[in-house]
């Protein structure tokens, strides 16, 4: 079955448009069956945080293990960096909303498929209509592949704003390079940057 014949895709897009709050599309999307491998291997659905009137909109590749079991979004290793670095530019986590491309782990941490991604897309797309921030910060390949589609290299469209959607959009890389490669590492002097940016741009936004 082809993506664009996966009857899924179309079932979640029509859920999540019908959802008329961000409380509401919660409620339906952590009953989501659509993925069976992720729904056997999960322990709970991740759907996200969002905060009112929050401004900033981060998205990142799937829950890993620790969100799987807690529920929520970036509470691990590469969490705690993020929140290390919001504090230090002045954007507190909780006046951020935060989700994933997928809402379900994937087994062992495994990169998320295309048609995972095509499917979940969904509840994502009306995540950002019903929040409408006016920046969305992808973090790491697979939500930069979320936003622009494929054939964009991360480091060709990292460090400036994109219009995207009514509203900016701000590439950059995961958290979870950024301990990869290690405090000296391009990543997490890119991430950094970015983050920079992303704060210093919001007063230009409004």
């Amino acid at each position: 079955m082809t993506r664009s014949a996966d009857p899924a895709v179309e079932h979640i897009r029509r859920t999540a448009v019908d959802c008329a709050s961000l409380d509401v599309l919660r409620d339906r999307c952590v009953h989501c069956v659509a993925c069976p491998e992720l729904v056997a291997e999960r322990h709970t659905v991740v759907p996200g945080e969002f905060p009112a009137a929050a401004r900033v909109l981060l998205v990142g590749e799937a829950p890993g293990a620790q969100e799987d079991m807690s529920g929520r979004p970036f509470v691990g290793k590469g969490g705690q960096l993020l929140n290390r670095l919001l504090d230090e530019v002045g954007l507190p986590r909780e006046s951020i909303a935060v989700a994933n491309t997928l809402k379900c782990r994937p087994p062992a941490n495994r990169t998320p498929t295309r048609a995972e991604m095509h499917r979940c897309r969904g509840w994502l797309d009306r995540q950002v209509e019903l929040a409408d921030p006016r920046l969305v910060v992808t973090l790491g390949g697979t939500a930069l592949s979320w936003a622009l589609g494929t054939g964009h290299r991360l480091g060709d469209v990292r460090g400036r704003l994109h219009a995207w959607r009514a509203r900016s959009l701000l590439p950059t890389y995961h958290p979870s390079a950024a301990l990869r490669f290690g405090p000296n590492g391009a990543p997490m002097a890119a991430l950094a940057e970015d983050l920079r940016l992303a704060a210093a741009s919001l007063a230009d936004l409004a």
